[in-house]
């Protein structure tokens, strides 16, 4: 298995265990035989707000990072991601919040095929991709809170 594999499976069972993990960066690479570095890869790309997890750091001798899920029920996952989604949103970020969306259960999937035609539409692909990203968040934060 690998490193960024083990790094996450220990993550992700600290999480289910208690509802939360409190980790020390260090503490944990020493545990594993890897770098913080990596520590902070695999919370950067595996524990994000488009995969239902808040991660908060506190930077220090005392820091910590602190890992939650989001409201396990379907609203407010959902409710999460809208208010995470911001003023922009590129079409790859859009996929993935989508694909989770579906997979978690929170949009059915044919309503999730019919968001993501209207995020790939061509009058939005065919605009500056400043405007094409406000336009394809303001779109999807919409359509999240409709369904």
């Amino acid at each position: 298995m690998a490193m960024t594999d083990r790094i996450y499976e220990m993550i992700r069972e600290l999480i289910e265990n208690d509802g939360a993990a409190e980790i020390g960066r260090n503490e944990l690479a020493g545990k594993l035989g890897c770098v913080p570095s990596q520590i902070n890869y695999v919370i950067s790309s595996r524990f994000t707000p488009e995969q239902g997890y808040i991660v908060e750091s506190r930077r220090g001798g005392g820091g910590y990072i602190r890992i939650r899920m989001v409201d396990g029920s379907r609203d407010g996952y959902r409710m999460h991601i809208v208010n995470n989604i911001g003023t922009y949103i590129d079409m790859n970020s859009a996929l993935a919040i989508l694909r989770n969306l579906v997979a978690n259960g929170c949009v059915p999937e044919h309503e999730g095929k019919l968001i993501l035609a209207a995020l790939r539409a061509r009058s939005v692909a065919s605009l500056p991709p400043e405007t094409a990203g406000a336009i394809r968040a303001d779109l999807l934060k919409n359509m999240l809170l409709n369904i």
